[in-house]
This record gives C-alpha cells, sequence and structure tokens, in this order.
C-alpha cells in the first residue's frame, strides 16, 4: 500500500527510505502479566509480532532481544510464532542482541536467520534451572504444623514444606533432560552448518557476543542501526512497534488491566509483583546485570 502511495506522488515528493519494522523482547519470560511487571511472553508480543510482519514493503523484520530467559515454554511459543509469520509473509527475520540474550533469550533468538550481538553482550546458557526452597526447619521452629492430602500419592512431589525426597529429584531430572533436549534440537537445526565442536556448548554456559560468534552462536557483531542502514542504505528508516495507547496516551496494555483491579486484587497484584520481581532480579543476576 505504501508503494503504491508513493507511486502516485510527484517525483519530487516520493520517498525513497527504506522502512524497517523493529520489535523490542525485553524483560524476563514468564506467562502472564500483572499491573506491576511487563514479562515477554506469547500474549504480551504477539500483537507486536503481528503488527511487524504486517509491513509489506518491508525487505526484513527486525527484533531486537534482551532477555536473561525464563519460561521455555513461552520462550518458544513467542520463537514459532515469528518462525511462523515469517514463513507466511515470506520475510527474512534479523535478530540483535542487547545485553543478554540467554537460555529463553537465546531460544528465541533462534527465530533469526542471522544473529547479529554487541561484543560484549551476552549469550548462550542453553541449558535448563528449576529452583525452589526447602521450609521443613522453618515451620518447626514457628510451630507450624503442615497438613496436606492428596488423591494420588505424587500429588505433593518437591513440596517446600516436606523433606526432599530422592525419587522427587530423579522424577524431576528426567523431565529437565527432556527439555534440554528439545533446547538442543532447536539450536542444532537453527544453526546448522554453523556450530563449533565446542563439549561445552550444551552445558549451560554463557559467553560474551565475540565468542558467541567464533562458537556459532552469532553470525555477525555490531548494532542494529549500524548494521541495517549499511544493508539497506543510508535513509533507511527504522520504525519501532510498539503497544496501542489510549484516550490519554497510556498503553491499553498495561492500564487497562490496572484501572480494573479492585483494592483487594491490587493488593494481591502488589505481593505477586514483589515475588516475581525477585525471581526476575534472580535472573538477571546470574549475568552480572
Amino acid at each position: 500500500m505504501r508503494r503504491l502511495f508513493n507511486r502516485l506522488l510527484p517525483k519530487s515528493m516520493r520517498s525513497d527510505a527504506t522502512i524497517i519494522p523493529v520489535v523490542r523482547l525485553q524483560g524476563s519470560i514468564m506467562a502472564g502479566s500483572g499491573p506491576f511487571r511487563q514479562n515477554l511472553s506469547l500474549s504480551s508480543t504477539a500483537g507486536l509480532i503481528e503488527k511487524a510482519f504486517s509491513f509489506g514493503d518491508a525487505p526484513v523484520v527486525a527484533i531486537s532481544i534482551n532477555s536473561p530467559g525464563g519460561s521455555p515454554v513461552q520462550s518458544r511459543l513467542i520463537y514459532k510464532r515469528i518462525r511462523d509469520l515469517a514463513a507466511e509473509k515470506n520475510k527474512s527475520v534479523l535478530v540483535f542482541v542487547e545485553d543478554v540474550a540467554a537460555s529463553g533469550g537465546y531460544m528465541i533468538a533462534l527465530a533469526g536467520d542471522e544473529i547479529i550481538a554487541d561484543p560484549s553482550s551476552i549469550v548462550g546458557s542453553i541449558g535448563v534451572v528449576a529452583g525452589s526452597f526447602g521450609f521443613t526447619d522453618l515451620i518447626k521452629k514457628i510451630g507450624v504444623e503442615r497438613r496436606v492430602h492428596t488423591a494420588g500419592k505424587n500429588k505433593v512431589t518437591n513440596d517446600p514444606f516436606q523433606p526432599e525426597k530422592p525419587e522427587d529429584v530423579e522424577r524431576l531430572k528426567v523431565l529437565m533432560e527432556e527439555m534440554h533436549g528439545t533446547f538442543i534440537d532447536m539450536v542444532r537445526e537453527r544453526r546448522a552448518g554453523k556450530l563449533s565442536d565446542n563439549p561445552d556448548l550444551f552445558t549451560g554456559l554463557f559467553w560474551s557476543g565475540k565468542t558467541g560468534m567464533e562458537l556459532g552462536l552469532v553470525d555477525a557483531l555490531g548494532d542494529m542501526r549500524a548494521v541495517l542502514k549499511d544493508r539497506y542504505g543510508p535513509k533507511t528508516q527504522l520504525k519501532l512497534i510498539t503497544a496501542p495507547r489510549g484516550l490519554f496516551g497510556r498503553r491499553l496494555s498495561f492500564f487497562g488491566a490496572f484501572n480494573a483491579l479492585s483494592p483487594a486484587d491490587m493488593a494481591g497484584a502488589f505481593v505477586d509483583g514483589i515475588v516475581e520481581a525477585a525471581k526476575e532480579r534472580a535472573l538477571w543476576s546470574r549475568f552480572g546485570l
């Protein structure tokens, strides 16, 4: 449509700039969000991604990633949505890594036909982690009696208020190995012919963007603006795709949900937000960020 409109204008008024849509994916990857936090999930990113692919004249879709990871399910769903739209719209995808694209963040980066990183960015961490706390000694000290009744002997697997059982740990490890295998298969498929034979590649280690390129996790080093202008000309314009805004300029996806909450819901959301913020802080801190 833009190209047709451009042709109808007098030659002196025609724009020969190349417009490239840009989607910024920043934050930890978790299902859902709330008034006190905004995470990456399919529901929070699908609209932005689909809008970016609607630019028919754009030669490529650019995606900027800055994420320490999180939910493997949401990571793969976002990855798949990008790849499905790339195939449907016959578009190439360039992924640019900012500070970090690790674990689930790197899984999303695999959606790019090329991955371009800053030399000092962090990439990799191809692994799966599960963490929890044990409160058995604590509840004894404060005089709390744990009462739980189940139908099904495995319904309280890895209950933090009960002593850890070796069989529960083994069951969790099997599950994590399956998830790790899925991640590895994705990396091998998308980076076929590019990966090094480094034995630590799938151990969960992470590297700088510079080393990541040597390992085959990254295709090139650079920043989005410079790379796109070099490839598509100095007049190239980057169009940041953002969420729609309401009457007073507020982002609908954020303030709409906030205004609908009752005081009790807001209090619950606030506590939930503190817990989720702690989880997110832990994810970023693994990479010194």
